[in-house]
């Protein structure tokens, strides 16, 4: 798990011409209001029936190691057993953590959105081939996407995009007390760092009861 400092959020300030990600506000413990956590935002990506009885609600960072282990070892269980079968509703929201990390949220939203859970498959499980060179690796991917170079440049000056990624961040820090990644949340209950399958599965069955 990737604890969230003001280190870790100047990581890569100088990629593609960005200010620095500011640091994030203080979270106040008395005003988290799982329900409204829950409900659907209207920049969500999901997978899912959107009224199965159970939400699992994933923030993660592009970039972030823990992330992609989790989502190379443990996500295609809970898909194949969960999301596939209509048990439970998924909502990926993003928490950049670094540069290189908005930078890629913000091209999975420049793109179609069906191709949107497609690239983030591929950049985690490609993380350490583009990560270390994130603008070359990232113009790579999508290119291969059939995105231009120009629309590349043009996706990552569009500050609309950037601004609402982190205002997903924000509110997540502020108001469900996210400070690490990946953080999750199962029908309100919060699982932080690389939960295992099993640790999900014994959380996800009785709520399906």
């Amino acid at each position: 798990m990737i604890n969230i400092t003001r280190r870790n959020l100047l990581l890569g300030a100088t990629l593609l011409g960005f200010a620095p990600l500011t640091t994030l506000p203080a979270f106040a413990a008395d005003k988290v209001d799982l329900s409204d956590l829950l409900t659907p935002e209207d920049n969500d990506m999901t997978m899912g029936k959107d009224d199965a009885k159970v939400t699992l609600v994933e923030y993660a960072s592009a970039s972030c190691p823990h992330c992609a282990a989790f989502y190379k070892d443990v996500f295609p269980k809970i898909k194949a057993d969960y999301i596939d079968t209509g048990k439970i509703k998924f909502i990926f929201r993003e928490f950049p953590h670094n540069q290189q990390a908005l930078a890629a949220f913000m091209l999975a939203r420049c793109s179609p959105k069906e191709k949107y859970f497609p690239l983030i498959d591929v950049f985690f499980k490609t993380q350490e081939a583009w990560v270390p060179n994130a603008h070359d690796g990232l113009l790579n991917i999508m290119k291969q996407t059939g995105m231009s170079e120009a629309d590349f440049d043009a996706c990552l000056k569009n500050q609309d995009v950037a601004k609402g990624i982190i205002a997903t961040r924000e509110k997540a820090a502020t108001k469900y007390g996210v400070d690490g990644i990946p953080t999750i949340f199962i029908n309100g209950k919060v699982f932080t760092g690389e939960a295992s399958y099993d640790d999900l599965k014994k959380a996800i069955d009785p709520l399906l009861n």
